[in-house]
């Protein structure tokens, strides 16, 4: 009987790659929680992300992700997006070398095809040339959460650009409830 893949246990899911990649990290009950400390992880990650097909949930495709995302997270989460750290973008451009857009021809017309010399790489590059597709589209959409207690990240889809939160029922909700108390203690 083949192994099933554990549900993913993340608040926040169905963000762009990159930023989904992010949200691996979250903080759960005050405690900071990690979905890739194993390949179990990953595997759910890979599962989430329909890349579960193509890469392998191993030890190697891990550190490689665990890479990006640190990288990823330097540039995010720093002011002055989209440059970030000097490091950052060239621990970003770094995982970039590792693949490359081949141009195709399908007979549903032009596409392009991800390629990898190390297919350990893959996602790892996906999440990074994702990151590259959301700079390239909007970059002042790419937030992180204004709950001062949540690491997550989104991208506004709103239609006039205004969400502040991860989600308005879970820390939009924490932040009226806070306002609230605040204003009838002060009553």
């Amino acid at each position: 009987m083949p192994a099933t893949t554990p549900p993913d246990p993340r608040p926040l899911t169905g963000e762009p790659l990159s930023l989904d990649l992010l949200n691996t990290r979250w903080v759960q009950d005050g405690v900071r929680a990690d979905l890739l400390t194993d390949s179990e992880g990953l595997a759910v990650w890979l599962g989430a992300n329909g890349l579960d097909g193509r890469f392998t949930a191993d030890g190697r495709t891990l550190e490689r992700l665990l890479r990006a995302r640190d990288a990823l997270a330097g540039l995010v989460d720093l002011p002055g997006k989209p440059g970030g750290a000097p490091d950052a973008v060239a621990r970003v451009d770094a995982v970039l070398a590792h693949g490359r857009v081949r141009a195709t021809l399908t007979p549903e017309g032009p596409g392009e095809e991800a390629e990898f010399a190390d297919p350990s790489w893959g996602p790892a590059w996906l999440a990074a040339r994702n990151y590259l597709e959301l700079l390239t589209t909007a970059p002042d959409r790419i937030r992180g959460c204004a709950h001062e207690a949540c690491v997550l990240h989104f991208f506004d889809t709103s239609r006039n650009g205004t969400r502040r939160w991860c989600s308005m029922a879970v820390c939009g909700n924490r932040a009226k409830a806070s306002r609230h108390y605040a204003r009838s203690r002060d009553s």
